[in-house]
């Protein structure tokens, strides 16, 4: 009798220690790596190296896996390179982003993935072909990690990309949806909101959800010091186009996280590259039509406005316009060095696919049309060419515009009843307010129209060009 009890004391024991053992939880993710292709091999490198530490290691993106490489974006079936890559890396699930749905590729590249795609404030009909999840549960060596996915949507209710790409999909704001997997806190040891909200979003979410334990961010491209805690919840985020990773580690205990630590890598100067990823990075990049040289730039763009008022110009001169109009969103680097101008290089700033149309407005229907489209924002107020404006900005809210005023380039006020003929792409005016038929889409791309004006013009000079200027 007694040499029973003492063996079922052991066995309790046993069970008491395994149950308490402490295990950590590491997670590598990435956000808005946007097909940078050229650092997959650091990217690879450093998985590699956390799964000598740790073989069940996650791997995570926040979205915005494309747009921005036309190696990936022009290829045969767009953004494949950027899935083979992933696949090869060993990526567990990603967000949707909303530039998954620049080009209609992505039900075929969900069905090429090795991970899935999460997103549970978007459906999907069936016939589109898209193929995403709201949820899923990881086991880890006995841990269960809970993933819900997320996408920021815009004031018009979509995601930030041009409309006509969103046909079938339906969607509601992630603060109405994330609620109902509250379930996850009870079946799960760890649970993550995999998310492409944005900084703000995401300390809200974590302010509304405290039941989170981790919130992996992005589409606001915000560098965080490897992480920061908003309401008990860890927060993570880096900058676009892979500078950084983040490395994140959960201890759980007793079925609950017990300790977050986080902290970011850099991958450019990460010493090692994956041999394998590599030879695939050399591959994909073999397309030497994009080194075709259009123009010389004299002096070097410094700035996003002054790469607008070139598109603006180009799109003027090409389609025979009064006034050029170029979303901010619309021009996808922020600098480009003196010297040759490449095919590539256009394609980079431009890598939508959107048609050029042509408007015949009035002065007040082209400020409407720019007011509503920015939703009266400063920060995403477009640029302009063939014009000036002045925007006097909202007393109690400074981030508003709350007056316009159109010169002409050599300061003249403009006649806002005339009728203007305005060029610009076709994004802007699917997603703000025109006037019925006012609209003309040329069967021309954007990227075209621009490569002409370069080739044209053969040098170009627009350092220090600005046509918006705030009034005091």
């Amino acid at each position: 009798m007694k040499r029973h009890n003492v063996l079922l004391w052991l066995a309790l024991l046993l069970a008491t220690s395994l149950y308490a053992e402490r295990r950590e939880i590491n997670i590598l993710s990435a956000n808005d790596m946007h097909a940078t292709i050229g650092a997959f091999p650091q990217l690879a490198a450093i998985a590699d190296s956390l799964r000598q530490i740790d073989p069940d290691l996650l791997v995570f993106s926040a979205g915005d896996n494309r747009t921005g490489n036309p190696l990936n974006d022009k290829y045969e079936i767009p953004a494949y390179p950027m899935v083979a890559l992933m696949n090869q890396v060993g990526f567990n699930g990603s967000a949707l982003g909303n530039h998954e749905f620049d080009v209609h590729s992505l039900a075929r590249l969900t069905e090429l993935s090795n991970f899935r795609y999460l997103c549970a404030n978007m459906t999907a009909d069936p016939e589109t072909g898209v193929k995403t999840i709201p949820c899923q549960v990881f086991d880890v060596g006995g841990v269960k990690v809970g993933v819900v996915g997320v996408i920021q949507l815009s004031p018009q209710g979509i995601p930030s990309t041009h409309p006509d790409n969103l046909t079938g999909l339906h969607f509601q704001p992630a603060k109405e949806v994330i609620g109902q997997y509250e379930w996850m806190r009870r079946e799960c040891d760890v649970v993550i909101l995999l998310s492409h909200l944005g900084y703000e979003e995401d300390r809200a979410m974590a302010d509304a959800f405290p039941w989170l334990d981790l919130i992996i961010g992005g589409h606001t491209h915000t560098q965080l010091k490897g992480g920061e805690t908003q309401n008990g919840v860890l927060i993570t985020q880096n900058k676009n186009k892979l500078p950084r990773v983040t490395h994140i580690t959960l201890t759980v205990e007793d079925g609950r996280v017990v300790d977050k630590r986080s902290e970011y890598i850099d991958v450019k100067t990460f010493p090692k590259k994956n041999r394998v990823v590599e030879e695939m990075v050399r591959f994909f990049s073999n397309n030497p039509a994009f080194s075709r040289v259009l123009a010389r730039a004299e002096k070097p763009f410094e700035e996003r406005e002054e790469m607008a008022c070139m598109m603006c110009d180009a799109y003027m001169e090409v389609c025979g316009a009064d006034i050029g109009v170029e979303n901010p969103g619309g021009v996808r680097i922020e600098r480009l060095a003196e010297g040759d101008i490449t095919v590539r290089d256009v394609l980079e700033m431009d890598p939508f696919d959107n048609h050029v149309v042509v408007l015949e407005l009035t002065g007040d229907e082209l400020v409407r049309m720019m007011l509503t489209y920015c939703h009266d924002r400063l920060w995403s107020f477009p640029f302009v060419g063939g014009m000036r404006c002045q925007l006097t900005l909202d007393k109690k809210n400074p981030r508003l515009v709350k007056k316009v005023k159109l010169l002409t380039l050599d300061g003249k006020k403009m006649d806002m009843k005339r009728r203007y003929r305005v060029a610009t792409n076709s994004y802007v005016p699917a997603t703000s307010e025109i006037p019925e038929g006012s609209e003309q889409m040329l069967n021309m791309f954007t990227t075209d129209v621009i490569m002409q004006y370069l080739e044209q013009h053969k040098t170009v000079n627009y350092l220090g060009v600005r046509r918006l200027e705030i009034m005091p």
